[in-house]
């Protein structure tokens, strides 16, 4: 009699990854005819078949989605909680939320809880320590369990689901052009997210943008007092004319500093950041943002998830939905 053989055992037999093996099961395009078939072959082999309590469950409807939200003092995924709760009511659904706290241990056992088929689906945005880690077994194992995975906001990942998010570079290099045909030249950047997904393509945009990369001025780091200084150095000594800011942190920093060396905004120094509206008109001056229209994208995200569910979509093709952002303009990039 063939024996049953789990996911994690079939990966170590082909010495591939678990991520491998589950692409190859899903008839993902990114694996190769030749591995999806060695993969196929030594299942069937095996006998090998996803959760059975799981699968069991999914024969019908829970009317429940798991949303998993990396952290709750960022303001953008209170609003994308609220798309996603307006548009799962349309369709009678409730939703679990579940908070990662950037971390990644914390996420595993998020996923493990919801692998036990009390979810029809999960929203999640991918904690920043797991990106750093470039570890997604667990985000495998919902796959393997027959449980759809939205992926929202932070989906530059090469992750087998479909994918929501806002054009995170194209919204850097459009202000930057902006910036440019305003006549300013020296242009520089902040971040306390550079080592992100989302933080890289916002990055990726700015240089674009300029004549020559060479041209960069950045300040980038995670740690709060080296990212003052450098933010420091850009606006005091390279005396930069604006400064764009990939993050609520760097972009708080920047005005703070500004205030502290007496620079003015806008009139010394233009200023846009990634922050949220509630924020950026009531700081003085208000401060011009790129506005993400998170509800739009929470409610894009339910949507997507439904059509998963409702069969939509073709086995081993995936969606991706980029919401265009817009920048708003307040009185730190006024001329």
């Amino acid at each position: 009699m063939k024996s049953k053989i789990t996911l994690k055992e079939l990966a170590k037999l082909l010495n591939v990854s678990i991520s491998t093996v589950s692409k190859a099961l899903h008839d993902s395009s990114e694996i190769s005819p030749k591995t999806a078939k060695r993969v196929k072959e030594l299942a069937s082999l095996h006998n090998y078949r996803p959760n059975p309590v799981a699968v069991n469950l999914k024969k019908s409807r829970t009317g429940t989605i798991g949303v998993v939200i990396p952290n709750i003092s960022n303001s953008f995924f209170a609003r994308v909680l609220s798309g996603m709760e307006a548009e799962a009511q349309k369709h009678d659904q409730q939703i679990i939320t579940y908070i990662s706290n950037e971390s990644f241990e914390r996420e595993k056992q998020i996923c493990d809880m919801l692998t036990s088929g009390m979810v029809d689906g999960v929203l999640i945005a991918v904690s920043e320590e797991t990106q750093k880690k470039q570890q997604y077994d667990h985000l495998f194992a919902l796959l393997d369990y027959d449980i759809p995975v939205v992926i929202y906001d932070r989906i530059n990942l090469g992750l087998p689901a479909d994918k929501i998010g806002v054009d995170d570079e194209k919204s850097f290099f459009d202000a930057t052009k902006f910036f440019r045909a305003k006549g300013l030249e020296k242009i520089g950047l902040a971040s306390a997210i550079h080592h992100v997904g989302i933080g890289q393509l916002r990055i990726k945009g700015y240089k674009k943008a300029l004549k020559d990369e060479g041209a960069a001025m950045m300040a980038t780091s995670t740690k709060p007092d080296d990212l003052k200084k450098k933010i420091r150095d850009l606006i005091t000594e390279k005396k930069i004319e604006a400064l764009l800011c990939t993050d609520f942190e760097s972009a708080i920093m920047a005005t703070r500093i500004a205030y502290e060396e007496k620079i003015n905004i806008p009139e010394d120094l233009k200023l846009i950041g990634y922050i949220s509206r509630e924020i950026a008109e009531f700081l003085t001056p208000s401060l011009s943002y790129i506005e993400q229209h998170p509800q739009e994208l929470g409610s894009n995200a339910i949507e997507i998830l439904n059509n998963r569910l409702d069969g939509k979509y073709e086995s081993g093709k995936f969606e991706e939905k980029i919401i265009a952002t817009t920048l708003i303009h307040l009185e730190s990039t006024k001329f």
